[in-house]
């Protein structure tokens, strides 16, 4: 068998992209995503496609945020691995998979080839995280009315409250940053991506219960594919009283009252809270999301 040939595409080879099969349906999940043809990559092997690689970042972006479609063909994990291994950026690694893919024979053997592939280039598995996507067919979710919710412009107390909240989160990614980095970091790494997003900063909101205690914050966001339920966070002297999905629940409301038609959200699998707040909210699990990353190595090195 031949070494595979690995290839960077340019907009004249771009179509090699589309010579793999895709049993997982990640097409479909990205179809409002933008990538741009330099970023992608492929693995041939005698000329044929046997693994390829998307990796994406914002329009403004110089070095890309992560690889968020990675496909490699039956029995070639190996090539995949070569693809990753080879790559300038070393980035997170996302695979998007159907929810029942544990349960289909043969979408559960597409997935873990992929996990494969993804050890074999020296990628740890992160965290699991459960994606949900909100239609209008679904009615909007009851605001209970226990919170007061206002605008706040100062980002010191948004700071603040990502520090607390975040001093007893649940999120596997926040919890790896707090453990490499410390609270300051994850608090001002949340805040940089908010300010990121296309979405007005004015959209932010904290909330207060009657007595006018901080009970949380809500951010909700338009990321590149469309409005979502940015971030929903309760202050720690706070939980315990079902406030996150009041929080959920306002959330939707200001991004659908902003004239959005569709609005997704996610959390980690072992987020047992907040997956239940979602389902009551009446977000459905649309996909499942496995994140990899490169493991002794720095995210975003080339």
């Amino acid at each position: 068998m031949t070494d595979p040939v690995i290839r960077t595409l340019s907009t004249s080879d771009a179509h090699l992209f589309d010579a793999l099969p895709d049993p997982l349906g990640a097409r479909e999940g990205h179809r409002r995503t933008r990538f741009r043809p330099d970023w992608k990559r492929v693995a041939l092997r005698d000329g044929e496609v046997v693994a390829r690689g998307a990796w994406w970042g914002g329009p403004d972006d110089e070095q890309p945020v992560n690889i968020n479609w990675f496909d490699v063909a039956e029995g070639e994990e190996e090539a995949g691995a070569a693809l990753l291994r080879s790559a300038p950026w070393q980035v997170e690694l996302e695979i998007n998979l159907p929810g029942d893919w544990r349960e289909k024979a043969g979408l559960r053997a597409a997935a873990e080839a992929r996990f494969a592939a993804a050890r074999a280039a020296g990628y740890e598995l992160l965290v699991e995280r459960f994606l949900y996507r909100w239609t209008p067919e679904r009615g909007l979710p009851a605001r209970p009315g226990r919170l007061r919710f206002s605008p706040e412009p100062d980002d010191a107390v948004f700071f603040d409250a990502l520090r607390r909240i975040h001093s007893v989160t649940l999120d596997a990614h926040t919890l790896k940053t707090v453990a490499e980095h410390g609270l300051d970091r994850a608090a001002q790494e949340e805040l940089d991506f908010f300010h990121w997003c296309p979405s007005p900063r004015e959209w932010w909101q904290v909330a207060h219960t009657p007595d006018g205690d901080l009970a949380g914050i809500h951010i909700p966001a338009h990321n590149p594919s469309g409005p979502t339920i940015g971030f929903i966070g309760v202050v720690p002297e706070q939980r315990g009283r079902g406030y996150a999905y009041d929080l959920l629940a306002e959330c939707t409301h200001v991004l659908v009252g902003q004239g959005a038609e569709f609005v997704t959200g996610a959390t980690d699998r072992g987020n047992v809270p907040m997956a239940a707040n979602f389902a009551k909210a009446g977000f459905p699990v649309v996909r499942t999301r496995i994140n990899f990353h490169p493991a002794g190595r720095t995210a975003g090195a080339s």
